[in-house]
């Protein structure tokens, strides 16, 4: 779509979406519970199945195949992101009535990035069509080292953002609530000056919003390239990510305490990445039929799950 207005109608609607989601469901800090993210699991599903809907109406059968495709692709690889919210929630102490707020903060901010990393893919695909090539050969590579990846825990403490955060921002040590920064007493400045100085200062809660945005901005990496071996058309590439990020948090909050049982999924994601490098790479001289790849993905998630049910074993470690 060539034309501003779908661009601006899209935008204003997910921002009237959020708006009511943050001010009138989510207003105040709650325990999300398995029943209510059923619920807006299968609104928000519903939501991008309605919107598909429109693009096969307006657009054709091509296009709304492309999105189909595109949204399942991002919506399963976002399950990776799961396992590391899981994790960082868990190693931080977030209370379950505060993990929504940091998730739907996080899902914005990665709104934001991810429309900024498909403007330029677009561009960069545009003028350089080689470059095709090389997201082909990247996506390949995820898919195979996923596969072979051994099971192991991340340890967040380790991880270097954490650490440049603690350097730049001050972080107090206890939790104020739902408050990403509060006001406290320096101690030191108040003995020097005589009278209470407060000073402003980050909550732990803030840095794992800023850990959840940088997971987020990590595996974008992966999920982008992989939906541009799909389509090529920005607003389909850009819709389908937004529709399936929208729909993370209450996804998280329903696999949460399950998530673990499905340790045969990084398989499945595998056998995505890979085979979205592939039709990205062959492009030039053979492309595979959209609906192809809608059945490869669905077969292989499918499948991932289904082997994941029938012989349980130890869950999926955290992958660093």
């Amino acid at each position: 779509m060539t034309a501003l207005w779908p661009w601006v109608a899209f935008n204003a609607a997910v921002l009237a979406i959020l708006a009511i989601d943050l001010g009138v469901f989510n207003r105040n800090a709650h325990t999300v519970s398995a029943k209510e993210a059923g619920i807006w699991t299968v609104v928000w599903v519903t939501l991008a199945g309605c919107f598909a809907a429109g693009i096969f109406v307006v657009r054709g059968h091509s296009a709304g195949l492309e999105f189909v495709t595109g949204y399942l692709i991002e919506y399963s690889l976002s399950v990776d992101n799961i396992f590391v919210f899981v994790l960082l929630f868990s190693y931080f102490g977030v209370k379950p009535e505060f993990q929504h707020r940091i998730l739907f903060w996080g899902i914005l901010g990665a709104l934001l990035m991810r429309g900024a990393m498909i403007a330029a893919g677009s561009i960069l695909i545009e003028e350089f069509h080689w470059i095709t090539y090389i997201f082909g050969a990247f996506l390949i590579f995820t898919g195979v080292r996923m596969a072979l990846e051994s099971e192991q825990e991340m340890d967040p403490s380790g991880n270097p953002v954490l650490k440049l955060v603690q350097k730049v921002v001050p972080v107090c040590r206890d939790y104020h609530g739902q408050k990403f920064f509060v006001q406290l007493p320096d101690d030191a400045a108040s003995r020097k000056t005589g009278r209470t100085v407060l000073r402003r200062m980050a909550t732990p809660l803030f840095v794992v919003l800023v850990l959840v945005e940088t997971t987020d901005l990590i595996f974008a990496v992966d999920s982008i390239p992989a939906v541009f071996a799909v389509t090529r058309e920005p607003f389909i590439v850009y819709t389908s990510n937004v529709c399936a990020i929208l729909g993370l948090r209450s996804l998280y909050f329903l696999l949460a305490g399950v998530i673990h049982k499905f340790h045969h999924l990084h398989y499945g994601l595998a056998v995505v990445l890979t085979f979205v490098g592939v039709k990205m790479s062959i492009a030039g001289f053979y492309k595979i039929p959209t609906l192809l790849s809608l059945g490869v993905i669905f077969l292989s998630l499918a499948t991932s799950v289904v082997t994941s049910l029938l012989f349980p074993g130890a869950g999926k470690g955290q992958r660093a």
